[in-house]
This record gives structure tokens, sequence and C-alpha cells, in this order.
């Protein structure tokens, strides 16, 4: 095409190249910051990175991230992490974020008979300490007394085909023992596991860690945080010392908001059911629908009671437009200029589950993260489940003694004069104690766990959970249920499968 004066127009330059590279060997705080220049520099991530000195960084994440609040930053810094000899108790605690990416030991394929757990303080009373560690020293004999009989058991009942070999054959029958034996592991039990999150993730892990109730899970949000500031661990001798994140977290402290949160609304749950007691609530009850208003009020108080969700809701109900808002005001009584809203507040989903299941089963589902969860403590007054294995092995009249004296041990211990026995006493429950949990998610969410935790290799509790979820699901919406590709959990299992 001709201009003007008669020459013609040179062609565009062709565009460049779409660049892509990966990043390695930098600290996740000089990387979030290089990444969150992106906004606001025209700069190449390989330029920002030579630019960049570890002040510049932290001069920039004071800047932004703790004066303007720009807390997205903090997400660009990836942080692996890996927590070794917590309790299964404190576990449950580190990996109830929803922002979490981790594997932890597996009670269903490590063997867990050599007895390593942790012990309470009880306030310093040795009696309570022995009473303890004598009745967990006693779970960890029954539970490798229960392993061998089991596996001793589904061998009877499971003959090795002629194409799977020896060892094979008797390290899957050993996972299904431990399926069944894991029921006796008590929360005191030590675990491990790695996790890799981003800083804003771990900045509100460490809060909530250290505004928990029990002193261990406390002293791990300390720990986390020291890990945080002082050099990691490094592989590569010959590089430099890396930090992982001191900046990003070095504000993160315990959370009066959460403390004076849980107080109230712990009493205000215990006055409005003050006597009542609890309903029986099957082990999963799909909600209905109710205003927002109710939801809220009634999910701010389930957390801090052992009551079904129905009926509290009930009791929400029936109190004054008033009365409900100000329950709602409690949970937001005493928030701070840069808290989030309580998890309660997280409402509004189409699918909602109160599910009371073992704290063994519930701790598989508890890894579904695309889904809000409000958990209740752990108690002893919804009873035990027992494996149906059990029975058939012959085992069921030696397993509720088991219980029933781990139970009596518990209420002896939460009786004792030592400071905060109630607490440490909870270390004391096995894993087949009863937990219930709110479980509020859309459509998908709800498809996919019925799907991935009804298939044959599973474990039977949660399998059965998953099942109802389903269930509960086609009751009420037919139509869309009959997409779910779910097992039914009802066909014999191939127990060489998993």
């Amino acid at each position: 095409m001709a201009n003007p004066n008669g020459s013609r127009d040179p062609k565009p330059a062709p565009p460049a190249a779409t660049s892509v590279y990966a990043i390695y060997g930098v600290e996740p705080e000089v990387q979030a910051y290089a990444m969150a220049k992106y906004s606001r520099s025209s700069l190449s991530m390989k330029e920002s990175l030579r630019e960049i000195s570890e002040q510049k960084a932290e001069k920039f994440l004071n800047t932004y991230y703790f004066q303007y609040g720009h807390r997205s930053i903090a997400d660009l810094a990836h942080i692996a992490m890996a927590i070794e000899r917590l309790s299964i108790l404190a576990a449950i605690a580190v990996v109830d974020e929803q922002r979490w990416d981790g594997q932890e030991r597996s009670t269903r394929y490590q063997d867990f008979s050599h007895p390593d757990y942790f012990v309470p303080e009880f306030g310093g009373n040795s009696a309570a300490r022995t009473r303890f560690s004598d009745t967990i020293d006693f779970l960890f004999r029954e539970y490798r007394a229960i392993s061998e009989r089991m596996s001793h058991h589904l061998a009877q009942r499971t003959l090795r085909p002629i194409e799977m070999k020896q060892e094979a054959y008797e390290r899957t029958l050993r996972a299904r023992a431990f399926d069944v034996a894991r029921y006796l592991l008590p929360l005191a039990t030590n675990t491990s596991l790695g996790q890799i999150v981003n800083a804003r993730t771990l900045e509100s892990q460490i809060s909530r860690l250290l505004s928990d109730r029990f002193p261990e899970v406390r002293a791990l949000g300390e720990s986390l945080k020291e890990a945080a500031r002082n050099p990691a661990y490094n592989l590569n001798p010959q590089s430099k010392e890396v930090r992982p994140a001191p900046t990003l977290v070095k504000y993160a402290e315990a959370s009066p908001y959460l403390m004076r949160s849980r107080e109230e609304l712990a009493t205000a749950a215990s006055e409005l059911l003050a006597g009542a007691a609890v309903a029986p609530a099957p082990a999963v009850d799909l909600l209905d629908d109710e205003s927002l208003e109710i939801e809220i009020a009634s999910t701010l108080l389930y957390e801090h009671c052992a009551y079904p969700y129905r009926q509290i809701r009930d009791r929400v109900a029936g109190l004054s437009a008033t009365e409900r808002r100000e329950i709602v005001d409690l949970g937001v009584k005493h928030r701070g200029p840069h808290d989030e809203l309580l998890r309660a507040f997280h409402a509004g989903q189409a699918l909602r589950f109160d599910i009371l299941m073992d704290i063994g089963g519930f701790r598989d589902l508890h890894r579904h993260r695309r889904c809000v969860q409000i958990h209740q403590a752990f108690t002893d007054a919804h009873g035990y489940e027992a494996p149906e294995e059990v029975a058939a092995a012959g085992l069921r009249e030696h397993y509720d003694a088991v219980m029933e004296r781990v139970q009596e041990a518990f209420t002896q211990l939460k009786r004792t004069d030592a400071e905060d026995a109630g607490t440490d006493a909870i270390y004391l429950l096995p894993l087949a104690f009863r937990k219930r949990t709110l479980f509020k998610m859309d459509l998908a969410e709800a498809a996919y766990i019925s799907e991935l935790r009804t298939t044959a290799a599973g474990h039977f509790s949660y399998r059965r959970i998953a099942y109802l979820m389903y269930e509960a699901v086609a009751q009420r919406y037919p139509a869309l249920a009959r997409h779910f590709r779910v097992t039914d959990v009802r066909e014999p299992v191939d127990l060489l499968k998993r």
C-alpha cells in the first residue's frame, strides 16, 4: 500500500515468540517479589531476578504486603516443609487448610506397631501421665495383636492367585489388616507429614495453630514460624543459605479474633442448648435449604458443641431475628483489620452434609479441599465404630472390651485435678471413635467425593459414607445424581485389589 508521497509502508515486524522457562534456585520471597513486579514493571522475569537483592525483596514486601495489604503477593512464594514426629491430633490441625498440598504417613499402608506417641503434661500430675502411658501402650499391643489376627483371618479366606507373587499377596493382605487395626491407634500416635504451601497459607496456618487450645499444636505453630525464618535444609552444600520466608511470616501471631470468638461462641452454644440431650442423627444428613442468616448463626454454634446441625438449626430458627443477629455479631465482634472472617461465614453452598464417622475415615475425607469443613471437637460422646471384619474374625467381644477399657481410662483422666486434664485426655481416644463434621460443597465436589471414595480400593469406612452421600443426592436430585459414576459398595470386594 502506497503512502501520500508514493513510497510503500514497511511490513509490520513479526510478533515476538512466546517465551516459557522454569525458575530454579531462587529464594521463595525473592521469587514472589519478581513475579509481583509483573504488575508494576515491564521487566522480564530474568531481568527482575538479576535486579533484585534480598534487601530489596524485604523492603518491597514490607511496603506492599504489610502496609498496603496486597496479600496475593504471598501466594507466589511456595515453601516445602517437613513436619516429623507430631501426634495424629496435631497433624489433623496442621492440614486443616483449604489451600494446602501435602502428604501424611498412611495408617492404611504403614505399620504403626512400634509405640511412638505424644504424652501431654497433665499439669505435671505423674499419676495421670502414668495412667495415660499405660493405656496407650495397651492400645499399641492390641494394635499389633489384631493386625496379626486379621492378616491370618484374611489369608484363610483369600487364596493367592497363581499369577500373584507371594510378596505382593502378603503385602496386600497386611494392608487390609491395617485397615481394621488402625481403629485402635490413639490420637497420641506420632506421625509425619510434608507440605508445600504458599506463604499466605503458611502465615494463616501459623496464626491458627498459635491460637489452638492444645499446647502441642501451639508449639508446632512456633516451630513452623522458626523454620520459615531460619536457613532451610539444603541438599546442595555448594549453594548459598536459603531462608524460606523470613519477611512474610514475621508478623504471624496468635489470633485474638479466633480465641475470643471461640470462647464466646462456645458459651452461646452452651446456653442455647443447655440441658438438651444429643438428638439421634444419621451418619450422613443432607441438610435442607434455609436462610443465609440462619445457616451462618447455626454454623457458628455448631463448631463449639456436640449436637447435630439439625438440632442446632431448629433452636436457632426458633429465636427472634434480633437474637439470631446477636449470634452472628459474636462471629465478627473481635475481628481485627487484617482478619479474614471465620470459616463459618463461608456459606450458601447448595449441598451441605452433616457427617458422623470414625476419626480414621474422617481423616481421609478431610483431604478434600474444594469444600468447606466445619469441625466439632474430638469426644467419646458419639461412641465408636466396629468394622464388620472384626466380628467376622471372631474378635468383636475382645474389640469391645478394649474400647471399654480405653473409655473408662479416658473418663478417669478427664476428672483428674490436673490442669487441662480434659484437653490432655483427648489424646487417648482411638481412631475408632466418631467425630462430627459439616461438609459444604457444590455438585461437582459431591460427585468427585462420591466417585473417588466409593472405589473398591478404598477403605470400607469412607466408602460407606461416600455412598450415603450419593444416595442422599440421588433422593433429592435424581436427574442429576444419575450422572455420578459411583461404585456400589454393597457389591463384594476383591481384597487383593488396592
